[in-house]
C-alpha cells in the first residue's frame, strides 16, 4: 500500500475490487462493462425492491400460496421482503464505492465474488418478476397505480440524484480524448435528463387536487373481523372492529352437515387446518368439505391459538395479556351470532359464499337472516349465483356486484371489486353515475389515501385500526403548488449542474497545463539521462519521454511531484 494512499482510497478499493494495494494492471474495457453491470443491477434491484413495497399491501396472497403449498403458515412474504433488501443493499452500495472509485480516479477492477453474487442477483429478480406474472398476474396494475402517488417524490428524488451523478459525467466528459465518446457521454446525458426533468407532463395524480374538493373520507369495512387484532372471523374480531368505525362486516359463509350457516373463509381442501386445531382434534377424520362436520364438532375447534403462534401480521406483541387470553379461547362462530352483533350495533354485513350447492345453501342463509330479525337494508348481498332468487324473495337487500356489466341499469347499486381493476379515473366516473364503490383488500395508508382522493365509497381492509385515525390523505398538493415546486426544483438543479459542469471544466484546464510544464521540466531534467540500461533520453523523443514518465508513475505509485523530488 502506497504510503499516500488515504484510508478512503483503501476501503473504497477493497471493498470494490478486493486489492488492498494500488492494481497496476487495469483492462479499461472489461472495467467499463462490469461497471456498467453494477449500474443496470443496481436499478433492477431497486426497481424489484420498490415493486415489492408497494405489493406489500397484497402480503397476505403470497403467504396463503405458500400455505396452500407446504401446509404450514409461515409469512414467506416477509422473507421475500428481507432478502430484497439485502440484495438491493448490497447493489446500491457497491455501486456507490464504483463511483468512489471513478471520482478518486482509481482503477476499476471488480472482483470475481462480485460477479457471482450479481448473477444470483439477476436471477433473483428474475424469478421474482417471472413468479409474479404467472401466479399472482393482477398484481402488476399496481405498478402505474402506486405512480399516482410516488411519481412526484420519485421524481424530485431522481432530479437530486442526478443533480449529484453529474459531477462524475462531467470528469468523464473532460477526461474522454476521442470525440465520440465525448459526444455519446452528451447525448446519453442529454437524453436522461430531459425525460426526468420532464416526466411531469405525463404525471396524473388524484391528489393533485385542491385541498377544499377533496372527496369524503371512504367507508371502513372490517375484512373478516380485525384480523390484525384478533383471530380472522372470530366474534373476538369482530368486536374489534366495531372499536375501529366500521360501518360493515365483511366475512365468508359456509353451511355445516347439519345446515347452519358459520363463518370461515378457508374452504379447499383441508380448509380448517390453517386457523383451527382439526387436525389435532379429529386426526382420523376427513375435513376436506364444510358439511362433513357437524356444528357441534366445528364449536369444539379452538379457532385463536394460531393466531398466537404464527403472528400473521406481526400484532401479537400489541395486545394486552387478557386480550392474548380472549384470543386462545376463540371458536367458529355462526352467521346468527355475527347478525346478532351487527343489529345491536347498527353494522351492515357483507359477506361471500362458500357452498358447492349454492342454490340449496343460499335458501338456508336467507332463512337464517330472516330469522335474526336485522334490518334488510344492512345487508348487502354479494354471491351471484341465485341473485334473482334473492332479489325476488328479499327485495329489501342491497345488491353487491363484482363487475359493472352484471349491474342493471334501472337500479342503483354497489360495486365490490379489487383496487387495481379500476383506474382512478373509473372510480370517479363511477361515482358521478351515483354507484357507491368499496374497493378491497386495502392495507396500507398510500394506498387508501390514493384512493380517498379518487373519491372511493368504501375500502374493505385489514387495518381499520390504522386507517380509522387518518383525518386526510398523506399528501394533497393543489396542481399550481406542484407545479411551481416542480419547475424550480428543475431550474436549481440545471444552475447547479451548470456550475458543477464550469468548475470541472476549469479544474480540468489547470490540471492539464499544470501537468503540461511538469512534465517539460522532467523531461528536461532527464535529458541526457540513462532510464534504464537499455533505454536512454538520447533515442526517445519528447513526447515518448513524457508517455514513459507518465507509466513510470503509475506503476510506481508516485506522482509529479515525487518524481520532481527525486530528480533534485
Amino acid at each position: 500500500m502506497s504510503q499516500n494512499d488515504s484510508c478512503c482510497i483503501v476501503c473504497s478499493r477493497g471493498l470494490y475490487s478486493c486489492h488492498w494495494t494500488h492494481s497496476s494492471t487495469s483492462k479499461r474495457k472489461h472495467a467499463c462493462f462490469w461497471f456498467s453491470v453494477v449500474a443496470l443491477v443496481s436499478l433492477l434491484s431497486l426497481f424489484w425492491m420498490y415493486i415489492c413495497l408497494i405489493t406489500f399491501n397484497d402480503r397476505e396472497d403470497v403467504n396463503w400460496e405458500g400455505f396452500t403449498k407446504l401446509k404450514r403458515w409461515v409469512n414467506w412474504f416477509m422473507v421475500l421482503i428481507i432478502l430484497s433488501a439485502v440484495l438491493t443493499s448490497y447493489c446500491v452500495l457497491l455501486l456507490l464505492f464504483a463511483l468512489v472509485q471513478v471520482a478518486l480516479r482509481e482503477p476499476l477492477s471488480l472482483h470475481w465474488l462480485h460477479k457471482i453474487f450479481l448473477f444470483f442477483g439477476v436471477i433473483f429478480v428474475a424469478l421474482g418478476v417471472t413468479g409474479i406474472s404467472l401466479k399472482w398476474p393482477q398484481e402488476w396494475p399496481i405498478v402505474p397505480l402506486s405512480l399516482q402517488a410516488t411519481a412526484p417524490f420519485l421524481q424530485f428524488g431522481a432530479v437530486g440524484a442526478l443533480t449529484l451523478l453529474s459531477l462524475f459525467v462531467f470528469k468523464g466528459f473532460h477526461l474522454s480524448k476521442e470525440k465520440w465518446s465525448k459526444f455519446l457521454i452528451v447525448m446519453i446525458f442529454v437524453v436522461v435528463s430531459a425525460a426526468i426533468f420532464l416526466c411531469p407532463l405525463c404525471i396524473k395524480s388524484p391528489c393533485l387536487i385542491d385541498s377544499t374538493k377533496l372527496p369524503d373520507k371512504p367507508k371502513l369495512i372490517g375484512h373478516r373481523g380485525a384480523p390484525m387484532l384478533a383471530p380472522e372471523n372470530t366474534m373476538m374480531s369482530f368486536e374489534r372492529s366495531i372499536k375501529c368505525g366500521v360501518t360493515a362486516f365483511e366475512t365468508d359463509v359456509q353451511l355445516s352437515k347439519d345446515r347452519i350457516p358459520f363463518l370461515m373463509h378457508d374452504h379447499t381442501s383441508g380448509f380448517l387446518r390453517r386457523t383451527t386445531n382439526v387436525k389435532e382434534k379429529f386426526p382420523n377424520k376427513d375435513f376436506s368439505l364444510s358439511t362433513n362436520l357437524t356444528w357441534e364438532e366445528l364449536q369444539s375447534l379452538n379457532a385463536g391459538e394460531w393466531f398466537l403462534k404464527t403472528d400473521p401480521f406481526h400484532s401479537v406483541s400489541e395486545l394486552s395479556e387478557e386480550e392474548k387470553k380472549t384470543a386462545r379461547n376463540q371458536t367458529i362462530p355462526s352467521l346468527l351470532q355475527l347478525l346478532n352483533l351487527a343489529e345491536q350495533h347498527n353494522i351492515s354485513v357483507i359477506f361471500d359464499l362458500y357452498s358447492p350447492d349454492q342454490k340449496n345453501d343460499t335458501v338456508d342463509i336467507v332463512n337464517t337472516i330472516l330469522d335474526s330479525g336485522i334490518d334488510r337494508n344492512r345487508v348487502f348481498w354479494l354471491p351471484p349465483a341465485e341473485r334473482e332468487y334473492v332479489i325476488k324473495t328479499v327485495p329489501g337487500f342491497i345488491q353487491v356486484y363484482n363487475n359493472e356489466s352484471e349491474i342493471p341499469n334501472e337500479r342503483r347499486d354497489h360495486l365490490n371489486v379489487k383496487y387495481s381493476k379500476f383506474s382512478t379515473e373509473e372510480i370517479r366516473e363511477h361515482r358521478r353515475k351515483n354507484v357507491t364503490v368499496n374497493l378491497w383488500v386495502v392495507n396500507e395508508r398510500w394506498l387508501f389515501s390514493l384512493l380517498w382522493c379518487a373519491g372511493a365509497s368504501s375500502v374493505t381492509t385489514n387495518s381499520c385500526h390504522l386507517l380509522k385515525d387518518m383525518d386526510r390523505p398523506d399528501w394533497v398538493m393543489a396542481p399550481l403548488t406542484y407545479l411551481i415546486i416542480w419547475i424550480t426544483v428543475d431550474i436549481v438543479s440545471i444552475l447547479i449542474m451548470t456550475g458543477l459542469f464550469l468548475f470541472q471544466r476549469k479544474v480540468h484546464c489547470f490540471c492539464h497545463r499544470r501537468g503540461t510544464e511538469r512534465q517539460r521540466n522532467i523531461t528536461s531534467a532527464l535529458n541526457g539521462r540513462e532510464l534504464c540500461p537499455f533505454l536512454t533520453t538520447s533515442s526517445l523523443t519528447d513526447s515518448s519521454r513524457i508517455f514513459f514518465c507518465h507509466k513510470t508513475d503509475r506503476q510506481n505509485g508516485l506522482d509529479l511531484n515525487q518524481e520532481e523530488s527525486k530528480l533534485m
